[in-house]
């Protein structure tokens, strides 16, 4: 009972884990921040619209949708979404503090766990070999028992004695048998728990192939979006929409429209990038460059 008890706080803790990671990724998955040198950039998408945010110390210094800029007259346009996403941001800094606090202390009760586990184990085998010892010693009485009553047959007298040390002895027999009884259910139990072990460790097994699948697919897919970003960025220097590969900072494209750096291109311009990349168009590509630091982004349409 024990050791299942233990069993289940380990399932407990690592299933906390597991949702306290999957709500980081869900909150990540909202917006993406990034700061260097006491500036902040949040890009974040909502209600269809992209939205990129810049601060310096606290104040913010850049607005843009859906790549373009906005002029700082007109932010108060946007204080409604502006506030919004700044409260957001707050809550989300707390929450992912808190989650890690939690997690902090999950993990901890877990190693606990596991080391009280460990405990029961070792106390599981010691009662096993006492037992083991209890039941050898319960066979050599049993032979004293057979000699006994053969010493029974040549004195009559003691074979009454022994007669009673008899009757003892079967009780202890019967007592010995249930437990022997109760010992086989046990082991029943075991060897069912032990199958579905092995059942669940050949699911676990195959749902890592998948996953490793899935991780070489998306590593793929990754280096062929880099691939294709670098020949757009060629086309933009051909085409002198930009100087260099370094002129690039910011570019979208969808099925709508195309902006470079923030400006609009021609429908011409556009609809020849949207069927050269009609990759990034379908998926509304977004893509930020500040120094090394270099973003991809896409949503696909509903």
């Amino acid at each position: 009972m024990r050791t299942r008890y233990f069993k289940s706080n380990i399932l407990l803790a690592i299933f906390l884990v597991l949702a306290i990671s999957l709500h980081a990724q869900k909150v990540t998955s909202q917006y993406s921040s990034t700061q260097k040198n006491g500036k902040e950039r949040i890009i974040t998408d909502r209600d269809d619209k992209t939205y990129q945010l810049e601060f310096t110390d606290g104040k913010m210094t850049f607005l843009s949708v859906d790549g373009v800029s906005v002029p700082e007259e007109k932010w108060g346009d946007y204080k409604t979404i502006i506030d919004e996403i700044r409260e957001q941001m707050k809550k989300d800094k707390e929450q992912a503090r808190l989650d890690r606090l939690q997690a902090e202390k999950d993990r901890e009760q877990a190693r606990l766990d596991r080391l009280q586990a460990d405990k029961d184990r070792l106390q599981a085998n010691q009662d096993r070999l006492q037992a083991q010892k209890e039941r050898e010693q319960a066979g050599r009485d049993r032979l004293r028992v057979e000699k006994d009553r053969a010493q029974a047959e040549l004195d009559r007298q003691q074979a009454m004695r022994d007669k009673q040390q008899a009757d003892r002895d079967q009780q202890q027999a019967d007592k010995d048998r249930e437990q022997a009884i109760k010992d086989r259910a046990q082991a029943d139990k075991d060897r069912e728990q032990a199958d579905k072990d092995r059942a669940q460790a050949e699911k676990d097994r195959a749902q890592a192939v998948l996953d490793r699948a899935q991780a070489e697919k998306d590593r793929a897919q990754a280096e062929a979006d880099r691939k294709l970003m670098a020949d757009l960025t060629a086309d933009l220097v051909s085409d002198k929409l930009i100087t260099d590969a370094n002129d690039l900072h910011m570019l979208t494209l969808s099925p709508t429209e195309m902006t470079v750096n923030g400006v609009k291109q021609p429908d011409a311009v556009h609809k020849k990038y949207q069927d050269k990349y009609s990759r990034f168009a379908k998926n509304n590509l977004a893509y930020l460059a500040d120094g090394n630091n270099k973003h991809i982004q896409m949503r696909r349409n509903n």
